[in-house]
């Protein structure tokens, strides 16, 4: 299962964006490297319209079998994050967790799967719930799987 075309939503939070945005992403990437980060890990894609390398902060659950689950929720907004449409374009991507990188292939959840993780997700991240109360749009959860380099 790749990624489907999961609609924009018609309303929900601002999403956030600008010059504050990038230097508090810069800091936390800065404390995942640094192995305080937690729960957290770097997102490394690459642009779809530009081709560059983007790196983006993103909190992961355990998707069981040593795989990772990230939701795109943009804090709500009724937009995608720029990070989940660049993955949807190409899924093969590297993260940084733990103090290594790995190649792993981004999966879009869909029906029981996307239920019974999301569920995971809601409980134990409260939070997240709120997001998705915010917005119109399915917030979709990607699985995140180890590639051979």
């Amino acid at each position: 299962m790749g990624f489907d075309t999961t609609r924009k939503g018609t309303r929900g939070a601002r999403q956030p964006r600008g010059a504050l945005l990038n230097w508090a992403n810069k800091m936390t990437i800065k404390r995942i490297r640094g192995k305080k980060a937690g729960d957290m890990l770097v997102l490394t894609t690459v642009g779809r319209k530009s081709g560059a390398s983007r790196e983006t902060p993103v909190r992961s659950f355990p998707g069981g079998d040593g795989t990772w689950l990230i939701v795109a929720s943009a804090n709500g907004a009724a937009a995608h994050p720029a990070w989940y449409l660049n993955l949807a374009a190409n899924p093969d991507v590297t993260i940084e967790v733990g103090g290594r990188k790995v190649p792993v292939t981004g999966t879009q959840l869909a029906g029981a799967e996307r239920e019974q993780a999301w569920q995971q997700i809601s409980d134990a991240a409260p939070r997240f719930a709120g997001y998705q109360q915010k917005t119109d749009r399915e917030l979709p959860v990607i699985r995140l799987t180890e590639r051979a380099a």
